[in-house]
């Protein structure tokens, strides 16, 4: 039925990331008529809870994920799965930050495992891949996050792969000997920030940017103002190469 198509891949997802608290058994009432007549069904889909043998509560139709969740965390105390997936998730986050990168790619699978639309565990995984320089798998992997994700883990590697993207070819020591010769040759700066960034030298990357805004904010139809909003995206709204950054390039706009 219509509503059990919808319904079905929802409820798989809320009862992987319970993180094994919960058992989901499925039943087709055709050819199981019994036990729709012991259960009262009157309508499909109609979920029912059991503990200890016992039905302690139950739902009819498709309804939201949000109610979905509720439902099931209602039954395991709200608790012990979403602990256990945040407790891994801060695990390969800081494995990540002491470049144990197999580290914490093992903790970030282990969460997609338990919950594989988690979009933290994706961009963390897609961050493994950055670090370790494969940007193709990077892509790949954070193209399981919805297109429309807001989460800002995902916004942030898409930032970091936009830069990517878009850094030049060649060796960035062309560009500084450029710059050594003529310190006002934006293009060169820009480049040379654009490689900074695709590298993962964003403050490097900021500190040039900010070097043109403070010379010329028009230059490139404000080339480098629109840059440093993608290396702020990439590096994460709080940490201190946005924030500062963002500080330094305001003092210089509104000045």
């Amino acid at each position: 039925c219509g509503p059990c198509r919808t319904l079905t891949p929802m409820i798989e997802k809320a009862v992987r990331a319970a993180g094994g608290a919960v058992k989901l058994v499925k039943i087709d009432v055709d050819k199981n008529p019994a036990y729709a007549g012991q259960l009262r069904v009157q309508s499909i889909p109609t979920v029912y809870a059991f503990v200890n043998g016992q039905p302690v509560d139950g739902f009819q139709g498709a309804i939201p994920e949000s109610q979905i969740k509720a439902f099931i965390d209602k039954l395991t105390g709200g608790t012990s799965a979403n602990s256990d997936i945040e407790q891994i998730l801060s695990l390969g986050e800081e494995s990540l930050s002491l470049n144990d990168f197999g580290g914490a790619a093992q903790a970030f699978d282990q969460v997609l495992t338990l919950d594989p639309g988690n979009e933290k565990a994706i961009a963390g995984m897609a961050r493994v891949y950055l670090a370790d320089g494969d940007v193709d798998q990077a892509r790949q992997t954070i193209a399981m996050a919805p297109q429309d994700s807001r989460d800002p883990a995902v916004q942030s590697v898409r930032a970091h792969l936009s830069l990517a993207s878009t850094a030049p070819s060649g060796e960035s020591a062309g560009l500084e000997a450029r710059l050594a010769a003529d310190p006002n040759d934006h293009q060169a700066r820009f480049d040379l920030a654009q490689a900074q960034a695709a590298s993962g030298d964003l403050q490097a990357a900021v500190d040039n940017l900010l070097k043109i805004v403070a010379a010329d904010r028009e230059w490139n139809e404000q080339a480098a103002r629109k840059q440093l909003l993608t290396v702020f995206e990439a590096a994460g709204a709080t940490s201190e190469v946005a924030r500062d950054g963002r500080r330094r390039l305001s003092s210089l706009l509104f000045a």
